[in-house]
């Protein structure tokens, strides 16, 4: 079965994170900007595109592209902490960003799970 990815809740939430992330990323340092910001940049993308591109395939296929999808997200949270610590985005920015986060690896894995 094909998904239409516009619709899904799962791809709505990863377009949210990542608009949120480019939004923080306006504030970060000059020199960051091919750093750490890049890869902020390039995981949170890599949420919404994966379900996008894996939407058109067989449910194996698409399960596979979740797979990628959720280890961006992990990622993400990864990279996030490390500019809370250089303090790049404060401890409010962060926790509302990585509640999202948690909440779309939450449907994405049921999600998944209803593929199987």
């Amino acid at each position: 079965m094909r998904h239409n990815y516009k619709n899904l809740k799962i791809w709505q939430s990863g377009i949210e994170i990542a608009n949120d992330v480019s939004d923080i990323l306006i504030e970060f340092p000059k020199h960051e900007r091919f750093d750490l910001s890049s890869q902020l940049s390039r995981y949170s993308v890599s949420i919404p595109s994966n379900i996008a591109e894996g939407s058109s395939r067989t449910d194996k296929s698409f399960s596979h592209f979740i797979d990628i999808s959720l280890g961006s997200s992990f990622e993400l949270i990864t990279q996030l902490l490390v500019a809370k610590h250089r303090k790049y985005i404060n401890e409010e920015k962060f926790n509302t960003v990585e509640t999202k986060i948690k909440e779309f690896q939450r449907m994405t894995m049921g999600f998944q799970n209803g593929l199987e």
